[in-house]
């Protein structure tokens, strides 16, 4: 038995653990009590890592879809080359655009995965590349920049005296916006700063396990984070709650902004929400009283038809608000792993409009690339519709999209005519079930990887380089040697932030790490030197001091484009006959598409309750765990509710990545998808093409 420090890559907080191998088996994980950073902390899926490893339903051979349906195992030189040869065929005919790529979760959680995906992507032309950020939060990675963006960083968590939680608790989902609490023992993080002063405001729907903590909740209406954001903008301005020097020199139109908040007074907003309009105008005077510290959101807020509006007001919040790190202060965040970082300035850097004019366009809707990546509100359209430019093939990368997708039904239709359909995951998800191929990938105990997707939270120059640490078994294969293997047959390249891949040998994975994060801080491959037992490192010497800005004349935009008129269309917004609204739950034990994994192995079932305050359930005859139907204006679903004492009235709550279409008659034991409430090509916002799945106006009866 020997024991080995490595990180957890099952969800974004990427735990420092140990774990125990026996016989070339691993047998259990534990958190890493020296680990400076996480000091012993570890989550409940990354508890899992030694059952998820092990668990009989693990695919460790890949499998080829037979003329009946079933499968077949069958090793990786018969699949990679038949999958290639079949790829060369489908761009030879019908050129390199009919062929799509989608990076779900599970892709992020290994370090080459979407970089490795992206650059096959690439080497074939395709400019049909989709992954699961436009699903959730296109918003606040996209668009928010089209104000300017400070070049000294957003103030972190760790030195708030007030911060603003819209939609995000940290003490279940394991994710950080720029200035909420690091999803590294976010428990004890949090309460260390209350005790130490630290002012809370959380608004959310529901008393969530850190609305428990706050020193105001605003428990609003679901969909109205707008017009309560929109009314802190407006006390801010009245009351001079805001940084008049920062933007007497870094803002340009101040004025405007006042302008276009004008209609959203403390009183109509609490209107609208359904809050105490004395409850708005405390929070913006303990958040605009206080120096340091953020306003930050989760993913909820920018489901609820809103996330253009509410990036952009939480943006502003903040600009207005100075909450930013200046001249000879240390920065957040210096990413060891992320490559073209420049110097971190005390300026205000120029807007940027990566979508649009300039960029790949959909043949829908009128959308376009964002970044790199087509908006996945298309990708179903985009199969099914005949036509110069349909995709014919899409290569599924750690990704579900029968349950992650809006419309499910249409997501089957749009697979099931596909010339191929390939899926790399560790288990025969919904949408596997349904693939040509499956191939199985090494696990992260498995392969070596680095922290780069958790390290857009870490606070200091810290980095993790795992080894594998037991053989990857039967025919796995990490992905990114996957996606070389195919390149290589296809006889395309593989494009690379250090330059082309090579396509004469296979490289390490630390020599793949190198190519994809050239021009980083600490190439990956020193950082393994630097650690050779898998320890973690801090690098002094890389913390990003902000230097003095350039006198460059930007100024932040703070009502660029159709924003203000955007805000003030909410106010013409027609009220919906729907009683209820849905909105999205995150739990402890479910991870995006991977929901029936983690609460299976959990052992806490995979019904997908609808959760209900008591006293509704009990105005429509309702007991727990009674049988009901869940209609929108798109589509219904079946269901079983459960009393929850925390949700606000009319409001019911679901995870999604539950179900499965044809399959309503085991709702009690599979649960339902929520994407069966949506049409995407009717609600979804026409810049990231973001969906409606959370606020979804529907109603209840009992079935």
């Amino acid at each position: 038995m020997t024991e080995h420090r490595t990180f957890c890559r099952f969800c974004h907080a990427n735990c420092a653990m140990i774990a125990t191998v026996e016989e070339g088996r691993v047998t259990a994980v534990r958190g890493d009590p020296d680990d400076a950073m996480y000091g012993g902390y570890t989550c409940i899926k990354g508890r899992q890592l030694a059952d998820a490893h092990n668990h009989p339903t693990r695919l460790t051979m890949h499998q080829q879809r037979q003329a009946d349906g079933s499968f077949v195992g069958v090793d990786s030189e018969t699949a990679l080359s038949d999958i290639a040869a079949r790829l060369r065929a489908i761009v030879d005919a019908h050129g390199p655009h009919s062929v799509a790529f989608y990076c779900g979760t599970y892709a992020f959680q290994n370090s080459a995965g979407v970089g490795a995906a992206h650059a096959l992507a690439t080497g074939i032309g395709t400019r049909n590349f989709y992954t699961s950020v436009t699903l959730d939060q296109p918003a606040k990675v996209y668009t928010v920049g089209r104000l300017g963006t400070w070049g000294g960083g957003v103030h972190s968590f760790s030195d708030a005296d007030a911060c603003i939680f819209v939609g995000n608790n940290p003490l279940v989902s394991h994710y950080a916006p720029p200035g909420g609490v690091p999803p590294f023992s976010p428990s004890r993080r949090l309460r260390d700063r209350l005790d130490a002063g630290l002012k809370l405001v959380v608004i959310d729907p529901r008393r969530t396990e850190v609305a428990r903590l706050a020193h105001i909740h605003l428990q609003p209406k679901p969909g109205e984070d707008a017009a309560i954001l929109a009314a802190i903008v407006q006390v801010m301005i009245a009351e001079r709650l805001i940084d008049e020097a920062f933007c007497q020199r870094h803002v340009g139109n101040l004025d405007a902004l006042r302008e276009a908040v004008a209609p959203f007074t403390p009183k109509v907003a609490a209107a609208r929400a359904g809050v105490a309009a004395g409850d708005i105008v405390a929070a913006a005077r303990l958040f605009g009283g206080a120096k340091r510290g953020a306003i930050s959101t989760g993913t909820g807020p920018e489901m609820a038809g809103q996330g253009n509006l509410v990036a952009w007001l939480v943006a502003a919040i903040n600009i207005i608000g100075g909450r930013f790190y200046r001249e000879g202060e240390t920065s957040a965040v210096p990413r060891v792993f992320t490559p073209g970082q420049g110097p971190r300035r005390a300026q205000v850097e120029p807007p940027v409009r990566p979508w649009g004019e300039g960029y790949p366009a959909s043949r829908f809707r009128g959308l376009t690339q964002l970044g790199f990546e087509m908006p996945c509100n298309v990708l179903a359209d985009e199969m099914l519709v005949p036509g110069e430019g349909q995709v014919r093939a899409l290569i599924n990368i750690g990704g579900n999209p029968v349950v992650a997708f809006p419309n499910p039904e249409k997501m089957v239709r749009a697979l099931a005519g596909l010339e191929l359909l390939v899926s790399v995951d560790i288990r025969m998800s919904q949408t596997a079930r349904r693939s040509d191929y499956v191939l199985a990938p090494s696990m992260c105990l498995e392969r070596e990887d680095i922290t780069n997707l958790s390290e857009w939270w870490f606070e200091t120059p810290y980095a993790r380089y795992a080894r594998a640490l037991v053989p990857p078994p039967g025919e796995v294969l990490d992905e990114y040697e996957m996606l070389w293997e195919l390149a290589k047959r296809m006889g395309v390249p593989m494009p690379l932030a250090g330059g082309p891949c090579p396509m004469d040998a296979r490289p390490t994975k630390a020599e793949f790490l190198d190519l994809m994060s050239a021009g980083c801080r600490v190439a990956p491959s020193v950082v393994r030197a630097d650690t050779a037992d898998g320890a973690a490192i801090t690098y002094p010497d890389q913390a990003a001091v902000v230097e003095p800005g350039a006198d460059n004349g930007v100024r932040f935009d703070l009502v660029p484009d159709d924003l203000g008129e955007l805000l003030a269309a909410t106010l013409r917004a027609p009220t919906a006959d729907y009683p209820f609204r849905m909105t999205s739950r995150r739990s402890a034990h479910v991870f995006n598409s991977s929901g029936h994994q983690y609460a299976a192995l959990a052992k806490r079932g995979t019904a997908n309750f609808a959760w209900m305050h008591p006293e509704d359930m009990a105005a429509l005859g309702l007991a727990d765990e009674a049988a009901v139907t869940i209609a929108s204006k798109a589509g219904a679903l079946p269901g079983l509710v459960k009393a929850d004492a925390d949700m606000r009235r009319g409001v019911i709550s679901m995870s999604h990545a539950f179900g499965d279409v044809g399959r309503d008659a085991h709702v009690a034991a599979i649960g339902s998808t929520t994407g069966r409430l949506v049409d995407e090509t009717v609600d979804y916002d026409p810049i990231t093409g973001q969906s409606l799945q959370s606020a979804i106006p529907v109603r209840v009866v009992a079935a």
